[in-house]
């Protein structure tokens, strides 16, 4: 269909919540949006009073359904950006690991040259290179063998193999070469820290220098103390800083990601997965960066008990939220959509419901369950 109604719905725009509207659809973008109920003869699809939101963003997901950005093949994120769509996730960037530069660079080389089948497939906007420019100190399930210092002429190339791709570089804003690379390339990519032992003076420094964006809050970081309020109390207290949160209850208790909403507010929060290959799979053992993760009552762990990543999904991390910050999803809609489009300068076209942008839409339930993915247009059922 390159023409049809989605009527009976509760939409969620960038303004306002429409408890009962309905949206033209034409050629994958939204070509109207009215209040009440759908009169006309165009084809029609009833979403029965469910709710309709912008598709999901995911600016750092490794990998899931048995794939991983690493494996550096087109078939690996064919089968991701395919499997993506069942949790509502519509776009993302492909995130990668600290390991060697020529493993790093194939993953990049393959995103660069990456040619989707089809478009009903979550799109990639970019990467997320997280590492090797980190400290080896703070490492987390990042393999130290490989953390490297930080250059303009290293990320230049990366850059080049990823034909200009890289949107996220995760950075420890302390080690050798961290500063001058912030200063000098911040206007061309987002520079986030993360796995990093600076402390709050170091972030507000490195905010000064250009950076913009925490990685996954409360992960690899120094933590706050009244006298030393460390990475967590830099984010939480700056306005200049987007935090992006793994919002499953095991990276962070549910306590502490409401005392990180309740922060940043709904527009400088960002849901993320930080998935591996696991998220979608059955329990047991997989890889992560040449590591194992042992996969087991929803948790990923490297054999020594350090978290790896999260087999999370977009879905259940906007209702988790809702949960530990006791908030309506009309308020928290946008952290895991429009504040991602607004930070990677897509949101002309993505993260709202707005007439123009392209159909990216997924419909749920009240408990957050997808029911329906649309990617520009494509509809794709979940049920």
């Amino acid at each position: 269909m390159n023409h049809y109604i989605l009527k009976n719905a509760q939409v969620y725009t960038e303004t306002a919540k429409i408890e009962n509207g309905y949206i033209e659809v034409r050629d994958g973008y939204i070509y109207d949006i009215q209040e009440g109920e759908y009169k006309g003869d165009a084809q029609s699809v009833d979403l029965k009073g469910q709710h309709l939101l912008p598709g999901f963003i995911d600016i750092h997901i490794h990998g899931g359904y048995g794939q991983d950005a690493m494996d550096a093949t087109p078939e690996a994120l064919n089968i991701l950006s395919e499997k993506l769509l069942s949790e509502g996730t519509t776009s993302y960037l492909a995130t990668t690991m600290t390991q060697s530069a020529e493993a790093v660079s194939d993953a990049l080389e393959n995103v660069a040259n990456y040619k989707q089948l089809d478009e009903k497939r979550a799109e990639i906007l970019g990467v997320h290179l997280e590492g090797p420019f980190i400290s080896e100190h703070k490492v987390g399930a990042q393999n130290p063998a490989f953390v490297a210092r930080p250059s303009v002429q290293k990320f230049n190339d990366f850059q080049d193999k990823a034909n200009g791709n890289i949107k996220i570089v995760t950075i420890a804003p302390e080690v050798e070469g961290a500063a001058e690379t912030i200063k000098q390339l911040n206007n061309e990519v987002i520079f986030s820290a993360g796995h990093t032992v600076t402390d709050f003076n170091g972030i507000e420094e490195a905010v000064e220098n250009g950076l913009k964006h925490i990685t996954h809050l409360y992960n690899a970081q120094t933590t706050f103390t009244h006298r030393e309020p460390g990475v967590f109390g830099a984010a939480l207290t700056d306005e200049r800083l987007t935090t992006e949160v793994i919002v499953d209850g095991i990276h962070s208790h549910p306590a502490a990601v409401k005392l990180a909403y309740l922060a940043k507010g709904n527009e400088n929060f960002c849901i993320i997965t930080d998935a591996m290959r696991a998220k979608g799979m059955s329990e047991g053992k997989y890889d992560l960066g040449g590591q194992d993760v042992y996969v087991k009552n929803n948790e990923a762990r490297l054999k020594s008990g350090s978290l790896a990543g999260s087999i999370l999904l977009m879905n259940k991390g906007l209702k988790n939220l809702m949960d530990f910050a006791n908030v309506s999803l009309e308020e928290a809609w946008r952290t895991t959509s429009l504040n991602q489009a607004i930070r990677l300068h897509v949101d002309d076209r993505l993260g709202s419901i707005k007439v123009g942008k392209q159909a990216d839409l997924v419909v749920v339930d009240s408990e957050l369950n997808v029911l329906t993915t649309i990617k520009k247009g494509y509809i794709i059922d979940n049920e």
